[in-house]
């Protein structure tokens, strides 16, 4: 009986998408409801269609765990690192966006051409050029970077973002079970509550919205300007790639950049954004509210994600319920997110200090320096006054510059690799 209970365990896992119980569907809600803002935000502002992007979001994340073997328990979402290009293209090109689109295809081929370039490198090397001093901070600064917009969002309602804040952070210390697991969509649904007896929430999103309408799909238009405009953030959004999925790894307790590969997780990435142009949806990437999910809740089955997928996909086309995701207040979600970014911080702390106490590192000059550099450079841009932070900057097209983690990313590697030449003599 044991043995077929296994067997029977071990053909569900394997499933690429299953539904075990309604646990498992509140679970796949919790978790598109923690990316949904995020996601619908980036084409609201540069103008793009939300019910589009949700899509393409959906389907990206099926494609990124095809190309991975679905072992890598990640939700795609809209990518932030695009929205100045966006406009700029936008702008150019008298409002018509199609032309945008045609550069962020050519960003997700490049991302594609990247992956059969990292195939080449041995696992060996990669962690040579990212060891535990270099990928730590580069996860404090992907969390410490978002805090400030996620208070921002809280800001237009510090009770109802408090109420939201503390009633995750109670579940987590004194709940227990699915309770425990659930504590996000938990705290979403009462910082909800409180908003429609505050009279916070614009129901007007929902009644406007029809029961079911087809997603606004645009084709991608190609000029010369819009791809040297827009491809170039490939550059940034690599580093942030790499930072993202270490980060996963790290709060799952498996190694990715080592199985399924870091080239899987860039081809799964590139072909997500190719689709996502292909359709009229922004760039795909993977997210920082994933890993704080994850990091919060406990459940790193892939299958949840892949779950989340399906839903944000038929969400696109069912106006009232994306409609209703919609009226959720930005301070709800605020409050929410200051808790999901923090937690990618202390992921980052936890990781150097593992690393000192597993003595994979020591404390010397090298990692003090290397690690301080790219928090440095990392946080300016967030944390120290424009002026200050442009220092900290390099400047690539008129359009586009490397700063923030991407700069930092590359100011890491670099450091550890002279420290490592160096210290060869």
């Amino acid at each position: 009986m044991a043995a077929i209970t296994a067997k029977k365990k071990m053909e569900t896992e394997n499933r690429f998408i299953a539904i075990n119980s309604g646990k498992d569907i509140i679970l796949a809600l919790q978790h598109l409801i923690a990316m949904f803002g995020a996601t619908v935000l980036v084409p609201m502002l540069t103008g793009l269609n939300p019910s589009v992007a949700l899509f393409s979001a959906g389907v990206g994340t099926l494609l990124f765990h095809l190309v991975t073997g679905g072992t890598v328990p990640v939700f795609l979402g809209s990518s932030f690192a695009f929205i100045a290009v966006i406009n700029i293209v936008k702008e150019a090109n008298g409002g018509d966006l199609a032309y945008a689109q045609g550069g962020i295809l050519v960003a997700g081929l490049l991302y594609v051409l990247a992956s059969f370039a990292v195939k080449k490198i041995k696992y060996e090397t990669i962690k040579k050029i990212l060891p535990s001093y270099v990928v730590g901070p580069m996860i404090m600064v992907i969390g410490l970077t978002l805090v400030p917009t996620a208070y921002g969002m809280a800001q237009g309602n510090l009770i109802l973002a408090s109420v939201t804040l503390l009633t995750a952070l109670g579940i987590n210390l004194f709940g227990k079970g699915m309770l425990k697991q659930m504590s996000i969509i938990t705290a979403v649904a009462v910082g909800y509550i409180l908003s429609l007896i505050l009279g916070q929430v614009d129901t007007t999103i929902i009644t406007s919205a029809a029961l079911v309408e087809m997603p606004a799909f645009t084709f991608p238009k190609f000029s010369v300007s819009a791809i040297l405009t827009i491809a170039p953030v490939v550059l940034a959004v690599f580093m942030e790639h790499v930072g993202d999925i270490t980060t996963n790894g790290q709060v799952v307790g498996k190694d990715f950049i080592k199985k399924p590969g870091l080239h899987r997780t860039l081809l799964g990435d590139g072909l997500a954004t190719a689709f996502a142009a292909l359709i009229g949806g922004p760039a795909n990437t993977t997210y920082g509210e994933n890993t704080g999910v994850l990091a919060i809740t406990k459940n790193y089955s892939p299958q949840l994600l892949r779950l989340a997928a399906v839903f944000a996909v038929v969400l696109a086309f069912v106006g009232k319920l994306g409609g209703t995701l919609r009226s959720i207040p930005t301070p709800v979600m605020g409050g929410i997110s200051i808790i999901l970014f923090s937690m990618i911080a202390l992921i980052g702390l936890k990781t150097i200090r593992k690393a000192y106490e597993d003595k994979e590192v020591k404390v010397e000059l090298k990692t003090v320096v290397t690690a301080a550099a790219i928090l440095i450079i990392g946080l300016a841009p967030t944390y120290l006054p424009a002026e200050v932070a442009s220092i900290f900057s390099v400047k690539i097209t008129e359009a586009i510059s490397l700063s923030g983690l991407s700069l930092a990313a590359i100011a890491g590697i670099i450091l550890n690799t002279i420290f490592g030449f160096a210290g060869r003599k």
